[in-house]
C-alpha cells in the first residue's frame, strides 16, 4: 500500500542530524518505521456458545490453543466477558472474543449494546452448524448499526470427515457446496445476500479462509488493509507474495528518506543512519514473514513439524536471528556493487557544488538495492518454510 513520506518526520530527522544529535535522529527514524504499525484494527468474533470462536481467534493469530496467551477453548461457553486478544506480532490488530449470543447475560436483542459495538471495525459471526435465529437477529442489528459482518461456518474439517465415512459416493466439492447452500438458504430471507465462508481453524490453508481474507481486504478502508495483511498467517504462497508486494511498495520511501539524510554534510553520518534504517526495516520483514524464533515456534506447535526442521530449510542469514548493524554491514560488504556505492557516496559529498546531489542519488540507489535484496532473500525463505510446514516440495 502506497503512502506519502512523512515530510514532518523527515524534516525532524534532518534537523537532528544538522545539530549532530544522532540519538534523536535514530529515535525519529524508529518513529517513522512504527507509525503505520499503530493503525488500529478491531475485529469482533461472535456467535452462539460452543461454535468455535476461541479456536478461530487463536488460528487467526497464528497460535495454538495450548500456547500462552491463547483464548481459552472448551465444549461449554468459556467467554463470559468481552475479551481482547492482540496479535502477538502486531498488537494494533486485536481480535475480540465476545460472549455467546442468546445467553441469559447477553440476550440477542441487547447484545450489541452490552458488548460495546462502537469499537469494532467489523463482526465475524461463527456457527458450527446451521446459522440460527440468534445469529440472524444479531446480523440484522449489526446492519442497523451500519457495520460490516461476515458469516463463518466453522469445523468444516469435521463435517467432511463425517461425510467421507458415511457416504459411498463421497465428493468433497459437492459436500462443501451443499453445506454452503444450506447456510445461505437459512440466512438470505432475513439478511439479503450473506457472505458465508467455510473454515477449518486447524487447517486454514484449506476451504474458504483465503476467500474471507480477500473479501475483508476488498471491503476494509485503505489504511487498514495493510494492518490486516501483515497480521494474516501465511496460509498460502499468495499471502506471502502479497506481503512482499506491500513491503516492496514502501522501499522507495525509505530510499527517499536515506537520500534526505545524505544531504546533511556531516562525514560518516549518512552511512550510520542508513544502517540504522536498514536494521529497522529488515526486522519488520523478518517478523512480517514469520521468520523470527517466536513465530517459528508457534508454527512448529500448530503444524507438528519440528522447529529444527523449519529452521534447517532457511537459507538467509537474516532469519532466525537478531538484526544488528554489524550483520547488515557484513552482508552489504559481501555485495560488491552495494559496497562500492556506499564508498562512492561518502567520497562524492566532498566534491564542490555537485557533491551533495550526487551523494543523495547514490544513497537512494544504495538503500533501494539493499532493501530489495534483503526482501527477496526473506520472501524466498518464507516460501520454503511454508512448503516445509505443509510437507510440500521446498524448492523455490
Amino acid at each position: 500500500m502506497d503512502y506519502p513520506l512523512d515530510s514532518e518526520l523527515t524534516e525532524e530527522i534532518k534537523e537532528a542530524l544538522q545539530n549532530n544529535n544522532q540519538a534523536l535522529a535514530a529515535a525519529k527514524i524508529q518513529e517513522l518505521l512504527e507509525k503505520e504499525n499503530n493503525i488500529p484494527l478491531n475485529i469482533a468474533i461472535t456467535g452462539e456458545s460452543g461454535s468455535g470462536k476461541s479456536t478461530f481467534i487463536n488460528a487467526f493469530r497464528g497460535i495454538d490453543n495450548r500456547d500462552e496467551g491463547a483464548a481459552p477453548t472448551g465444549c461449554v461457553e468459556t467467554t463470559m466477558d468481552v475479551t481482547p486478544y492482540p496479535h502477538p506480532n502486531y498488537p494494533n490488530v486485536t481480535l475480540w472474543d465476545l460472549p455467546g449470543v442468546g445467553t441469559t447475560k447477553f440476550p440477542a436483542d441487547k447484545y450489541l449494546k452490552l458488548v460495546g459495538f462502537e469499537k469494532f471495525d467489523f463482526f465475524i459471526i461463527i456457527s458450527d452448524t446451521r446459522f440460527r435465529e440468534n445469529d440472524v437477529k444479531l446480523a440484522q442489528e449489526i446492519q442497523k448499526m451500519e457495520k460490516k459482518f461476515y458469516f463463518v461456518r466453522s469445523k468444516i474439517d469435521h463435517n467432511i470427515q463425517d461425510e467421507k465415512r458415511s457416504q459411498r459416493d463421497f465428493n468433497a466439492e459437492r459436500s462443501l457446496q451443499r453445506i454452503r447452500e444450506n447456510c445461505i438458504q437459512s440466512l438470505k430471507k432475513s439478511v439479503g445476500s450473506p457472505h458465508v465462508f467455510l473454515v477449518s481453524s486447524f487447517e486454514l490453508h484449506l476451504y474458504d479462509f483465503y476467500l474471507l481474507h480477500e473479501t475483508l481486504e476488498r471491503e476494509l478502508p485503505a489504511h487498514q488493509r495493510n494492518a490486516l495483511l501483515l497480521a494474516m498467517p501465511n496460509i498460502n504462497l499468495e499471502i506471502i507474495n502479497k506481503k512482499k508486494k506491500a513491503f516492496q511498495a514502501k522501499i522507495k520511501y525509505f530510499a527517499t528518506l536515506s537520500a534526505a539524510v545524505a544531504a546533511v554534510p556531516v562525514p560518516g553520518l549518512s552511512v550510520a543512519v542508513d544502517v540504522a534504517l536498514l536494521v529497522g526495516v529488515v526486522t519488520t520483514y523478518v517478523v512480517g514473514f514469520g521468520l523470527d524464533i517466536p513465530s517459528l515456534q508457534r508454527l512448529a506447535r500448530s503444524t507438528g513439524v519440528p522447529l529444527n526442521d523449519l529452521i534447517a530449510i532457511i537459507i538467509s542469514p537474516l532469519a532466525v536471528t537478531k538484526i544488528t548493524p554489524s550483520l547488515i554491514l557484513k552482508l552489504l560488504a559481501h555485495c560488491a556493487s552495494t559496497a562500492a556505492l556506499m564508498v562512492a557516496e561518502e567520497g562524492s559529498r566532498f566534491i564542490p557544488i555537485i557533491g551533495i546531489p550526487a551523494a543523495m542519488g547514490l544513497s537512494f540507489v544504495t538503500t533501494y538495492r539493499a532493501l530489495n535484496m534483503f526482501l527477496n532473500m526473506l520472501a524466498e525463505d518464507a516460501h520454503r518454510v511454508f512448503k516445509r510446514a505443509l510437507g510440500l516440495n521446498t524448492s523455490v
